[in-house]
């Protein structure tokens, strides 16, 4: 039992994942939702996951409170109803259509209003506060018709174990699966369409990284209900180094206006393909945004000088 345990953990700190393990697999185990050996078609497209114990695919609650108002309102948002397009992730989502982010917002307005559109990502989530959030009723009765899913860099972070990267890539694929297989179960009739892992330069040395799980990531979609849509080549260069001004100079992780309009442009011929051009009126429920963020001061009086 004892070696059982220090194997989990030395994988979880070698995959240089934050969440706590101890925590998913306690949640398994009581829920009786162990995960599977997986079966045997998915082991042969993907052969290095079989030797590695998977921590990314366990639902996992973030402890914050802030995270838990936040998770509270996206319940709230969802109960709302009049969501055709249910976008899905961590902060470089939730950024996108925040109420903190106003220039931000107004981008996501321009480009998705009239197509119902809703945004409930969550910053620095993990795949597996994602699943947990995704268990716990943050899709339950939304019935949209298209989920968009941008999930993975923060189990990525910004290191490579010395060990290499095979029991991350392995993990992390594995993480993205469950997201996706729990997201056809809750929301059958939708398309998801599953956004590569964005490159981030804080370290280029995890380009690698990232180029391998979304490459793992592309062989989960077949086309027609999962799609796969990479935009990396329009952000990056060959290597995964960013062009000017696609990410935010001081994390060189989170998009800029720049950025997310090349996802915008990606995301928005699929959009008329399956649900024709946006309508003049949108029906979502109004954005939210970070509990904890303070609102803007309100511009002083004009006194006349400059």
């Amino acid at each position: 039992m004892k070696t059982r345990i220090f194997t989990v953990l030395l994988v979880a700190l070698s995959g240089g994942i934050a969440a706590s393990v101890s925590q998913a697999q306690t949640s398994a185990a009581s829920s009786g939702t162990a995960n599977p050996a997986p079966p045997a078609s998915f082991a042969a497209r993907f052969p290095g996951l079989a030797g590695h114990p998977a921590v990314a695919d366990q639902p996992v609650s973030r402890t914050d409170q802030n995270s838990l108002t936040a998770h509270a309102q996206l319940l709230e948002k969802a109960k709302k109803g009049g969501i055709d397009i249910y976008f899905e992730g961590d902060s470089i989502m939730r950024r996108w259509g925040a109420t903190d982010y106003p220039a931000n917002l107004a981008n996501w307005k321009q480009n998705f209003f009239g197509w119902n559109a809703a945004d409930f990502g969550w910053g620095a989530d993990t795949t597996q506060n994602i699943l947990w959030r995704l268990t716990n009723g943050e899709l339950d009765g939304v019935n949209p018709k298209i989920i968009v899913l941008l999930a993975g860099t923060n189990n990525v972070g910004s290191r490579v174990p010395a060990s290499g990267d095979d029991a991350k890539v392995a993990d992390i694929t594995s993480g993205l699966k469950a997201i996706l297989d729990l997201m056809q179960k809750k929301a059958p009739s939708a398309v998801i369409i599953a956004l590569g892992i964005t490159p981030r330069n804080d370290n280029l040395a995890v380009m690698p990284t990232i180029n391998k799980i979304n490459a793992n990531l592309a062989k989960l979609a077949d086309g027609k209900k999962i799609r796969y849509l990479n935009v990396n080549n329009k952000l990056a260069d060959a290597d995964g180094k960013l062009f000017d001004g696609m990410m935010n100079a001081g994390d060189k992780l989170h998009p800029t206006l720049k950025g997310y309009q090349v996802l915008a442009d990606g995301l928005k011929p699929i959009f008329n393909e399956l649900l024709g051009p946006p309508a003049k009126e949108d029906h979502a429920p109004p954005p939210t945004g970070d509990p904890s963020a303070k609102p803007a001061a309100a511009a002083p009086a004009p006194t006349g000088r400059i």
